[in-house]
């Protein structure tokens, strides 16, 4: 199985190289590695690793924590996507279903993100939030916590639930919301939700294209 392992060492030379060796040392092969950010001398690293189905992972945090200067800021199962530019994959599987494309959008979060579900909401209802997609793991039609404001953000519930969600305009008109979550897991990264945003901002320029072009060959079949 696949590992995500998010941790803080120090920004200096050799800190990333002993950690991934410890890392080796405990029996995980290191399959990517993310520099999430730098300051102060301290680094935010995101390490993916494959690691045995069904074995524990103390010895792992505890090879971690035995390093010198490094916190151990989460460790949570992940499914990375296949590919070498699967961001650009989704935004082509968009563009082929466009009626569909919100929903290959949602489908496809959790893995790009290491999430446990994504869906798509519809807000403004006197129930609030709700689901009208989910993806794998999701339950379509539950209750969702509040989402405004409704810009590309991340937040905590109060149940401990870890949400990254970003406002976007569905194939057919609809103010949707797409909406990722995790638990057991740190909260989602500034560029975790940046790179939300950024597909959600793809998926609806490739979505406003086909519309566009769908209205412009309908208006020749009528004048034709």
């Amino acid at each position: 199985m696949l590992l995500r392992i998010r941790v803080r060492l120090p920004d200096r030379p050799g800190s990333l190289g002993r950690v991934a060796r410890t890392l080796g040392a405990a029996g995980a092969d290191v399959v990517q590695m993310a520099v999430l950010e730098r300051d102060g001398g301290r680094a935010l690293d995101d390490f993916t690793v494959a690691w045995p189905a069904g074995a524990g992972i103390d010895r792992l945090c505890e090879g971690l924590a035995s390093v010198p200067g490094v916190d151990i800021v989460g460790v949570w199962p992940t499914a990375e996507p296949q590919g070498a530019f699967p961001d650009a994959a989704v935004i082509g599987q968009v563009a082929a279903s466009p009626a569909r494309g919100p929903m290959i959008l949602a489908d496809a979060v959790p893995a790009l993100l290491s999430g446990d579900w994504a869906g798509l909401a519809e807000t403004g209802g006197g129930d609030g939030p709700g689901l009208v997609h989910a993806s794998v793991h999701g339950l379509a039609g539950v209750r969702l916590p509040e989402l405004a404001p409704l810009r590309p953000r991340s937040f905590t519930a109060p149940d401990g639930t870890q949400y990254a969600i970003c406002p976007m305009e569905g194939g057919d008109g609809r103010g949707l919301v797409l909406v990722a979550a995790r638990t057991g897991a740190p909260p989602f990264h500034r560029t975790e939700v940046e790179r939300l945003a950024q597909l959600v901002g793809a998926a609806e320029a490739v979505l406003g294209v086909r519309a566009a072009a769908c209205a412009a060959e309908g208006s020749a079949a009528r004048t034709g």
